[in-house]
C-alpha cells in the first residue's frame, strides 16, 4: 500500500462508527453462526475445499452477514463486488455480471458478488442472475431478512445453500465489547474507560443479538462522555441506547406470526404473553381493525 493509500484509508477509517471499524479481518475473529461455520461444519467445510457456489444468508439485522461475505471473499481469493438491491437495477447488474465474464475470460480473479436485501430484486432481475450461477461465473452470497423460501425465486433457492444467522448470545456480545475496548487501533483502546461489568451486561442483553446495536451505544456513551477515564455506569448505558426499531411488514410472514403468537397465548390462558404480542403488534403499526377482526374471529 502506499503512503496515500494508507493515508486515505486511515482517513476513512477515522469517519467510520465503531460497528463498522470492529469488523472482523478474517474468519477466526468472525464471533457467533457457529452452526453453519464452526469448525466441521458445513460452510467451513465448504470454505477449506474450496467448493463454494452460492448461498443465502438469512436472518435479523446485526448477526454478521454482510460482514461473512466480506470474509469469504477473502478466504476464498475472489474479487468481492457488492449490490444492494433497493438501490440497484436490472443494468447494474448485467455491467457486474459482464464484467465477471471478461475477468474470468483474461485468468482473473473469479467474483463474488453479495446483493444485500436481495428479497427486494422482482422477479426479472434474480432471473438475470440464474445463468451466471448455473455456470459459475460469479459467486453469489444474497441476504436477506425475510424467508427465502417465500420472498426470494425458487429457483435461486434450489441453486443455493441457505444458512439461517441466529441473533448473537449475551455472551458473543460481550465478548464484542470488550474486544472494542481493548482495541487501540480500531476500537476506543485509546480513551481510558472503565467499563463496569453490569453496564456491559445491561448492553449485551438489552441488543437482542444485534452486535452494530450494541457497539453504536457503547461508542455513543463513551464518546458523549467529557470525564476522564470514561465511567461507563449501567446508567450511562442505559441512556446511550436508542430505541430498538421494531421489525414490521404488513405484507409479511411477521404480520401473521404476530397475529398467531397473540392467538395462540390467549387460548393458552397466558395473559402476559397475549398482552405482549398485542403490544408489539400496536407498537409497530398494525392496524387495529386487523387485531379487532382476528379478536372477534377468536371469541366467536
Amino acid at each position: 500500500m502506499s503512503l496515500f493509500a494508507q493515508s486515505e484509508a486511515q482517513n476513512f477509517r477515522r469517519v467510520q462508527p465503531l460497528a463498522a471499524r470492529m469488523r472482523p479481518a478474517n474468519l477466526d475473529e468472525f464471533v457467533g453462526q457457529q452452526q453453519f461455520l464452526g469448525e466441521g461444519k458445513l460452510l467451513r467445510r465448504l470454505i477449506k475445499a474450496d467448493r463454494l457456489q452460492s448461498v443465502i444468508f438469512y436472518g435479523p439485522p446485526g448477526t454478521g452477514k454482510t460482514t461473512l461475505a466480506r470474509l469469504l471473499a477473502g478466504a476464498t481469493r475472489r474479487r468481492f463486488v457488492q449490490l444492494n438491491a433497493v438501490t440497484s437495477g436490472v443494468k447494474e447488474l448485467r455491467e457486474v455480471l459482464e464484467k465477471a465474464r471478461d475477468e474470468i475470460a483474461v485468468g482473473g480473479q473469479k467474483t463474488l458478488l453479495f446483493i444485500d436485501e436481495i428479497h427486494r430484486f422482482n422477479k426479472t432481475q434474480q432471473d438475470a442472475l440464474l445463468p451466471d450461477v448455473e455456470d459459475g461465473v460469479v459467486t453469489l452470497v444474497g441476504a436477506t431478512t425475510a424467508n427465502p423460501f417465500f420472498a426470494v425465486n425458487s429457483a435461486l433457492v434450489s441453486r443455493s445453500q441457505v444458512f439461517q444467522f441466529e441473533p448473537l448470545s449475551v455472551e458473543d456480545i460481550r465478548a464484542l465489547l470488550q474486544r472494542a475496548l481493548a482495541d487501540k487501533t480500531r476500537g476506543l483502546g485509546q480513551i481510558p474507560v472503565n467499563a463496569h461489568d453490569d453496564a456491559l451486561a445491561y448492553l449485551a442483553e438489552v441488543s437482542d443479538g444485534d452486535a452494530r446495536r450494541a457497539l453504536s451505544a457503547l461508542e455513543i456513551g463513551v464518546l458523549s462522555s467529557e470525564q476522564r477515564p470514561v465511567e461507563f455506569t449501567r446508567e450511562l448505558a442505559i441512556e446511550s441506547v436508542q430505541r430498538k426499531q421494531i421489525q414490521f411488514d404488513a405484507s409479511g410472514d411477521e404480520h401473521y406470526d404476530l397475529a398467531s403468537a397473540l392467538i395462540k397465548s390467549i387460548r393458552g390462558s397466558d395473559p402476559d404473553a397475549a398482552l405482549y404480542w398485542l403490544a408489539r403488534q400496536l407498537e409497530a403499526g398494525e392496524d387495529i381493525r386487523f387485531l379487532c377482526r382476528r379478536l372477534v374471529i377468536l371469541a366467536s
